[in-house]
């Protein structure tokens, strides 16, 4: 996933031809989603009763990016 990220920044011209959205679209897309997620997180940890302390859970494995290139990816 991280080589189709680099090719897609590397050559933003064929970004349409990957994923059907340009290249300002891909990183409006990505910004956008970023900020929701950060959004949707806080409101989650806002109303979370902790036992333990924060940040225990498991790593994610992919970025928001890697994630919704794939999602786009795929669905194209």
């Amino acid at each position: 996933m991280k080589n189709l990220l680099h090719y897609i920044h590397t050559y933003p011209n064929r970004i349409k031809q990957i994923l059907g959205i340009d290249h300002q679209q891909f990183i409006a897309l990505v910004e956008e989603a970023k900020l929701r997620h950060e959004e949707q997180k806080a409101e989650v940890e806002k109303a979370k009763v902790r036992i333990n302390e924060p940040g225990g859970r498991r790593k994610n494995k992919l970025t928001i990016d890697e994630e919704i290139c794939l999602t786009l990816f795929y669905l194209r």
